[in-house]
């Protein structure tokens, strides 16, 4: 048996696998929602953060040796890996929790969740994204192969975090997030007039626009297909309108269908629609399979075997 943990900016998940025979079979997921980027002053990393992920990994420890799981690998991206405090954070939840802490790099993480993705989709052409809490990642790939990983400073939480004044984005905010998107692609000149019709939609945003899809527009209960166009309606369905008042009726809906993300939802899909829209992307393919995966593949399965 194996456990993967990967403390996000948003989320702390957990995944356990078992592999046996050559064979690997999925066991069951537990997450925490941290918000650990929320926690990040003046680029540093709180102290009340450092504490709130440590006590989680902690728990996520004694749950592992109750299971007697001994092969545990816990890894964290954007929010620990971006702080100017990040060595000393990393020391300190490691000490606090009994784990030790694999920081990966930005591109590391992109190539990771292609690595995963491919596990479980049939991925040919097109473009990978994966809008965590705290970055987005970017992985164009062609005949299955890919063409290079790029990680931008903007994910769902820390947008939401920079640009939003109230519970959900007005009009002008979407338009300040478009634009601070298109600023980041625009920093690496190897997207310039890059055509993705298909999008493969990895991360926690990407399932729960997903989520929020086949609800509002009621679909197959299975859909994985996220149609542009759809996506578009969706956020100006749920933006505020300006006033104070944010309307019950569209927190009723986020509620129902997505509780945990009714801050940071709408940013991420701002994001994951400006992205759709400047790569004349069609469609968002929504997969489940994602990091933990490839970390899985990459790290913890060449040394069992």
């Amino acid at each position: 048996m194996y456990a993967i943990i990967d403390v996000g900016s948003n989320t702390v998940r957990l995944n356990i696998y078992k592999y046996e025979f050559g064979r690997l079979s999925f066991v069951l997921s537990r997450k925490e929602s941290v918000g650990l980027a929320s926690y990040v002053k003046n680029g540093a990393m709180m102290r009340a953060g450092i504490h709130r992920v440590a006590a989680v990994l902690a728990e996520f420890r004694e749950l592992l040796e109750d299971l007697s799981i001994e092969h545990v690998y816990a890894f964290a991206t954007a929010a620990l890996r971006n702080a100017t405090n990040s060595k000393e954070a990393v020391e300190e939840v490691e000490n606090r929790s009994g784990l030790k802490l694999d920081v990966i790099s930005g591109e590391e993480e992109a190539r990771l969740d292609f690595i995963g993705a491919s596990t479980a989709v049939n991925i040919t052409d097109g473009l990978l994204v994966d809008i965590g809490g705290g970055s987005t990642e970017l992985v164009p790939y062609k005949d299955g192969k890919m063409l290079h990983a790029v990680s931008i400073p903007m994910g769902s939480l820390n947008t939401y975090n920079n640009f939003v004044s109230n519970i959900l984005p007005t009009k002008a905010e979407r338009k300040a997030i478009k634009q601070a998107v298109l600023a980041e692609i625009g920093k690496h000149p190897e997207f310039e007039g890059g055509i993705y019709p298909i999008i493969c939609g990895v991360g926690g945003t990407a399932r729960a626009a997903n989520k929020l899809n086949i609800d509002l527009f009621q679909l197959d209960i299975g859909n994985s297909k996220i149609k542009s166009p759809n996506l578009k309606k969706m956020i100006k369905l749920l933006e505020n309108d300006e006033s104070k008042l944010v309307p019950v009726e569209t927190l009723d809906i986020l509620l129902r269908v997505v509780p945990d993300r009714v801050r940071t939802l709408l940013p991420g899909m701002i994001v994951l629609y400006t992205i759709a829209k400047y790569f004349k992307s069609d469609i968002i393919e929504v997969t489940n399979a994602g990091v933990r995966d490839g970390y899985l593949r990459e790290h913890v399965l060449p040394k069992a075997e």
